[in-house]
């Protein structure tokens, strides 16, 4: 007898599963199943064949794989969403018989849903845990701005806020941050942790303004920030102990105090202050500068091979970016943003402090006279040292993403700034001007470096330069002069002079006879051909025909894969070309508004 196969039974429409029934088969609501597969980390398929997947039907619904549905069968936290279900029932059967002391004796057995084994099931290794960080951190920092309300409570924010501030203190002890950023979405870091790049943003701090369940689902947020939470207080941990550092750290204020709670300014001052102290270690902390010198002396040994050139200038690069604050001190006025600049003037070895009249954890008062740099953030100041360079904000961004110290000249109190190139478009065709010219710049000094040219002998070099310039001017002036001299006086040439001149002829013109003879050596020997100009229309069509052979020539079942690739491309080049037009739209305009400045300039001069 043969076996039918009934309709939907097998492929696409047995692989997948509505939402519907899974809710149905899991017997949860809407909002307990959509935390659940927050939690698990399970999201929606989008199948080949719909109509097919839905089982003919033609409407489009939300699909799951059938497998993570039974994965989620065996899940514990299921029945404790369970039992919460049935619990919310008995509190409000309780409250509606008002009976407080029973509904609070159901509250306080109310159970807690523990998300340890799922951290430790998504992410099997430490590593693992590091690449999703930035989402994680991201989430977190978030959190950390809002005041509490009726779906967030006080106790996440704080806890999200203690969490954030320990990741700062890992990053600014293990000096890991690489590039920074500001943008209208917020203030971007990325730092290097165990070889993983992790980027995450701190958004602006401006007053919290609720918005409509429309817009942003705060109950969704809260399942996201409940995992993160638990997730970075074992990665937290584990970063601590791999530097011999306390967890969970002490600091000086108290992040948990009611008053803090209940202001959110002074939390944000507490917060900055925290920061501004070293942590307590359980070793003498040398060890990682021992490991750094023997690294070094190993690449040291092997300079002739690119590979090892290029780590060597890297590991070069990366020691001085991590002592490029070290024996400065800066002073932070109050219109500056504190956070972020605390966090990284620390990071880079930099001593910081600010007003203590206004806000706590400060270490030093303005007129420390040490002080070498005060940011500032105004047109003009009163009072000024002459000690220290007055620096804008920005100065220490820019000096960061270049890895060397910047000239402030550029950067002086109501100067128009330079304009700030984001780090983080290494791939991009398009490159801004002043980003090309800050290349060129960083390339001579590779050259120099190469050459064998330090920053300590650079004062020297120019001093040769300038002293074997001005022995050539002279030496092209002596000659003008004397020949000036003969031109007056070719009268009073003596006769040894003109036989002089004539065995000078009769030299020449023997040299011209031996010239003639090597000439006729080289027309019989190999010349040097002559450089062909390549006409730009032709190499395009030739370029466009190997393109379109090398199409013919890929594989039917990579061909959907190389049309990506060249649509991506495209792409690239296109966005690529509409900035640089915009660039040129926007040099045009400035040119245009420079010359009606200088001819309002000349009438109004020309008036008085």
């Amino acid at each position: 007898m043969v076996k039918r196969n009934h309709k939907y039974q097998s492929g696409e429409g047995a692989q997948y599963m509505t939402r519907k029934a899974a809710m149905r088969k899991l017997q949860l609501s809407m909002q307990d199943f959509r935390r659940l597969c927050i939690l698990k980390g399970i999201y929606p398929r989008e199948p080949k064949h719909r109509v097919i997947a839905q089982r003919g039907s033609t409407d489009i619904k939300i699909l799951f794989h059938k497998k993570d549905i039974t994965f989620l069968l065996h899940e514990p936290i299921v029945w404790t969403l369970r039992e919460r279900k049935i619990f919310n029932r008995r509190i409000a059967h309780a409250r509606a018989k008002g009976n407080n002391l029973l509904k609070n004796v159901r509250m306080a057995n109310y159970p807690e849903i523990k998300l340890d084994h799922i951290v430790k099931e998504r992410f099997p290794t430490f590593m693992d845990a590091i690449k999703e960080l930035d989402d994680c951190m991201t989430l977190l920092f978030l959190f950390s701005t809002f005041p509490a309300t009726k779906v967030i409570t006080r106790d996440l924010t704080s806890l999200a806020r203690r969490l954030t501030i320990e990741f700062m203190h890992y990053v600014i002890a293990a000096k890991a941050l690489r590039k920074v950023f500001v943008s209208i979405k917020g203030y971007y870091f990325q730092a290097d942790i165990k070889g993983e790049l992790v980027t995450w943003i701190v958004p602006h701090y401006f007053p919290f303004q609720p918005q409509r369940k429309e817009y942003v689902d705060f109950k969704i947020m809260r399942s996201f920030a409940d995992f993160f939470v638990v997730m970075a207080g074992f990665v937290n941990f584990r970063l601590y102990n791999t530097l011999n550092l306390v967890y969970p750290p002490t600091f000086s204020v108290s992040l948990d105090s009611k008053n803090s709670q209940t202001n959110e300014d002074t939390f944000v001052s507490e917060r900055i202050a925290a920061l501004n102290m070293d942590l307590l270690r359980s070793d003498s902390g040398t060890v990682d500068e021992e490991d750094e010198a023997i690294d070094l002396q190993l690449l040291e040994g092997d300079k002739d091979s690119d590979q090892a050139r290029k780590i060597q200038e890297e590991a070069l690069s990366l020691n001085k970016l991590k002592t490029l604050f070290k024996g400065l001190k800066f002073f932070i006025n109050r219109e500056v943003p504190r956070e972020p600049l605390v966090f990284i003037i620390r990071c880079f070895g930099g001593r910081v402090s600010w007003d203590r009249n206004l806000f706590v954890g400060a270490t030093f008062d303005e007129t420390d006279e040490t002080i070498t740099h005060q940011i500032i953030d105004r047109p003009s100041l009163s009072q000024q040292y002459i000690s220290r360079d007055y620096v804008q904000p920005q100065w220490i961004f820019d000096s960061v993403n270049q890895r060397k110290l910047l000239p402030t000249n550029k950067y002086f109190v109501g100067a128009v700034l330079p304009p700030h190139l984001s780090p983080f478009h290494n791939d991009s065709i398009y490159v801004p001007p002043e980003e090309a010219s800050l290349q060129e710049g960083n390339e001579f000094e590779k050259q120099d470096r190469e050459d064998g040219i330090s920053d300590d002998e650079d004062d020297n070099t120019d001093q040769h330069r300038l002293e074997e310039e001005t022995a050539r001017k002279q030496v092209q002036l002596d000659y003008a002069l004397e020949k000036a001299f003969r031109e007056e006086n070719s009268e009073v040439y003596t006769s040894s002079d003109k036989a002089e001149d004539k065995s000078k002829k009769d030299e020449e013109h023997s040299g011209e006879e031996d010239t003639k003879r090597k000439e006729k050596k080289k027309k019989m020997a190999v010349v040097s051909g002559k450089i062909f100009k390549e006409n730009p229309k032709e190499q395009k069509q030739l370029t466009k025909q190997e393109e379109a052979l090398r199409a013919k020539m890929v594989k039917s079942r990579h061909k959907k894969l190389y049309r990506k690739m060249m649509d991506k491309q495209k792409k690239a080049t296109k966005e690529a070309n509409l900035l640089k037009e915009k660039r040129q739209q926007i040099d045009k305009q400035k040119r245009l508004a420079q010359t009606e400045k200088r001819k309002t300039e000349r009438k109004n001069i020309l008036a008085k």
